[in-house]
């Protein structure tokens, strides 16, 4: 048998995709703009299951205003809407950032992106400090 032409290359090797199994995710380093992305997820679900909460907080605050003490009284209750003012911060702030991004090239580029995440980070934590201090 013959040797094949010396002008054949032989086939680059294919890249290798790896599936993260749930045992890796203690390893992975999700960078922060994905940190971002996933919190803003999980503070719009946050919001859209508890809504219910926040309006029978409001209706109870309206309508009779001991039964909003007793109820706020609780520190579930409170530890529940300080979660839900996070969340509501939080997705404010991611959603603005996401507006900024498709409004502007710039800022979709790598450094941009990695300051718009911690700047929403940072902004979004001293908020619900802020006003969870009043609200507390």
């Amino acid at each position: 048998m013959a040797a094949p032409p010396p002008s054949v290359t032989p086939p680059r090797p294919r890249p290798v995709f790896r599936n993260i199994h749930v045992t890796d995710l203690a390893r992975y380093r999700l960078p922060l703009p994905g940190i971002v992305s996933i919190l803003h997820r999980i503070s719009g679900a946050l919001l859209f299951l508890f809504t219910w909460l926040l309006l029978w907080l409001l209706q109870a605050s309206v309508t009779d205003a001991a039964q909003f003490r007793a109820l706020y009284g609780n520190p579930l209750v409170k530890l529940i809407v300080f979660a839900l003012l996070w969340s509501l911060l939080h997705h404010l702030c991611a959603g603005i950032r996401y507006l900024v991004m498709d409004v502007s090239h710039q800022a979709m580029e790598l450094k941009a992106a990695r300051q718009s995440s911690a700047i929403v980070m940072v902004v979004s934590l001293l908020l619900t400090i802020i006003i969870g201090v009043k609200l507390w």
